[in-house]
């Protein structure tokens, strides 16, 4: 059986900081870029911590608290009286950050990815090489587009696959059945049919997270030679 890999899911366009990246440009890239949270790289590119609306918001509700009422209505009155004290200097991405950083690899399972995104409750996850550089960030919306799709629809979208990439004796000789997202295709391929194209064409499907091969190779006399299972 093979599965979708978060690097096929992943989006290869990053949006990133560095230790030093003032409070006021993490929440401007934020905004702009309509996310929840941005890696923090080091001059290598390697992920040293995350920042998140979360990590920001906490930050400010602490400094919004701290002090007595008492000190808040003298700290305001001195503001008034333009004599207040300079305010207290904000962090950087840095001070802000979660460390170490949650990662994952592009040959990692989109089914682990998502247990791992549940388990650590977190929405989004840098990925990076096996030198930790970054490479991709997979959000949980990207992981979502895999498993919330039915099995009719993956179905039919694997049968046109199947039909794409295979010749007109495959369509009408294979079968395909789709549960829980596994898709399994059987039947007697043609001579000279690509068996692996097939499988891969299959898989690359969204919404497909498994693919049990029952491909037979049909010989010349027409009789198709024993089924074998894709590892």
């Amino acid at each position: 059986m093979t599965y979708r890999t978060v690097g096929e899911v992943m989006t290869g366009e990053v949006v990133r900081a560095h230790p030093d990246t003032s409070t006021e440009e993490l929440t401007r890239l934020l905004t702009s870029h309509h996310i929840s949270g941005v890696p923090v790289v080091d001059d290598d590119d390697k992920v040293v911590g995350v920042v998140s609306r979360t990590d920001l918001a906490g930050r400010r509700a602490m400094r919004s608290r701290s002090g007595s009422g008492r000190d808040r209505v003298l700290r305001a009155l001195r503001r008034i009286a333009h004599a207040g004290p300079a305010a207290p200097r904000a962090l950087p991405a840095g001070g802000l950050m979660s460390s170490p950083a949650v990662t994952v690899h592009p040959e990692q399972r989109v089914v682990d990815a998502a247990r791992i995104m549940e388990r650590r409750r977190i929405d989004r996850l840098p990925v990076v090489d096996e030198e930790d550089r970054l490479i991709g960030i997979a959000t949980r919306r990207d992981l979502l587009r895999v498993f919330l799709r039915t099995d009719e629809e993956i179905r039919a979208d694997v049968t046109d696959a199947v039909r794409l990439h295979g010749s007109a004796h495959d369509a009408g000789s294979l079968r395909v059945d789709v549960r829980d997202g596994i898709a399994t295709i059987e039947g007697a391929a043609g001579p000279g049919a690509d068996s692996t194209a097939l499988i891969r064409a299959a898989w690359r499907v969204d919404g497909v997270v498994g693919v049990v091969n029952r491909l037979t190779a049909e010989r010349r006399s027409g009789r198709p030679s024993s089924a074998h299972r894709a590892h």
